[in-house]
């Protein structure tokens, strides 16, 4: 545990300041443990989503163990969960967005293991859309670091029982109604039996090789799209002899900068028709707003443009 974070404080934080996401279950909290060992100084940030009866007071016990295991402060966000998109996807949103506001410009370390980004691989391959989907987490995307992607939840579990630590158990990690729980309880131990062990490390090990991949591609389609830029616009011909996997990372890339929403697989590749398969058809909506106007990818005179409709 210490050697993961110090290697990651090495590469990515070097000055050592980190603020720590603190749940109070055993992956954040033995990574806070370890944090502590091994940086500078480690601000902890406690999420009180409300979703459970004395949620408030397990966040304040939780903030007095950061205090005791060596962070300079503590503090406890309370958030209210309450955006569209299902539970887990409105108490995630909730939670990063109070991280971000409370961080004051410091990374903020993740308890994910090796364990989550297994899980995350496999949803990946569930929705289908290419392999950045299963590329999983990255160490550091700015500004949230995870320095155990290469250790195993049961690593944490140990080193809290260790310490004397008893781990708060969220009962939503336990909740069968969740896709993540069943993945975890269910789908994973089943592939270990099956395939005879080290599905989760196989898994994670893909995410990385296909990261790494994927990184070399998007530089190659910078590339692409400098070189098919026309103003706003890029250059029907330019993207059209381009190879597809290049072709689709440069329209992803333009689109999102153009302000593409939840841009999916499909409107990707219905964009691309209008580069390779043109035979006089409309745009392709790729975004909204609430005001009713929409944003559409359109073939005009040679050249791909974004307009508001």
């Amino acid at each position: 545990m210490r050697r993961a974070v110090r290697e990651w404080l090495a590469r990515y934080a070097p000055e050592g300041v980190v603020a720590v996401a603190l749940s109070g279950g055993a992956d954040s909290l033995a990574l806070t443990a370890a944090a502590c060992a091994e940086a500078a100084a480690v601000d902890a940030l406690i999420v009180d989503h409300g979703l459970q009866d004395g949620s408030a007071e397990v966040a304040a016990l939780t903030a007095v163990l950061a205090l005791k295991l060596g962070c300079r402060s503590a503090q406890v966000l309370p958030v209210t969960v309450a955006h569209p998109g299902g539970p887990e996807a409105a108490a995630r949103q909730a939670r990063y967005a109070a991280l971000d506001a409370a961080r004051q410009g410091l990374p903020v370390l993740l308890g994910h293991t090796l364990d989550d980004q297994a899980e995350t691989v496999l949803l990946g391959l569930a929705r289908g859309s290419g392999a950045r989907s299963i590329q999983g987490m990255t160490a550091f995307d700015v500004p949230w670091g995870r320095p155990l992607l290469g250790v195993r939840r049961a690593v944490t579990r140990e080193l809290c029982g260790d310490l004397g630590m008893n781990p708060w158990e969220d009962p939503h990690n336990s909740a069968p109604e969740f896709t993540r729980v069943r993945l975890r309880t269910e789908v994973l131990p089943l592939l270990e039996e099956v395939l005879g062990g080290g599905v989760a490390a196989a898994l994670a090990r893909t995410a990385t090789q296909l990261r790494e991949d994927g990184e070399v591609l998007d530089g190659l389609a910078e590339e692409l799209l400098g070189a098919a830029r026309e103003g706003a616009a890029l250059r029907i011909e330019t993207l059209a002899t381009a190879a597809p996997a290049l072709r689709r990372r440069a329209l992803r890339a333009w689109l999102l900068a153009g302000g593409a929403k939840s841009l999916t697989d499909s409107s990707l590749r219905a964009v691309e028709v209008l580069i390779t398969q043109w035979r006089g058809q409309g745009g392709v909506a790729v975004g909204g707003s609430p005001t009713g106007t929409r944003l559409v990818a359109a073939r005009e005179h040679g050249r791909l443009i974004l307009r508001s409709e």
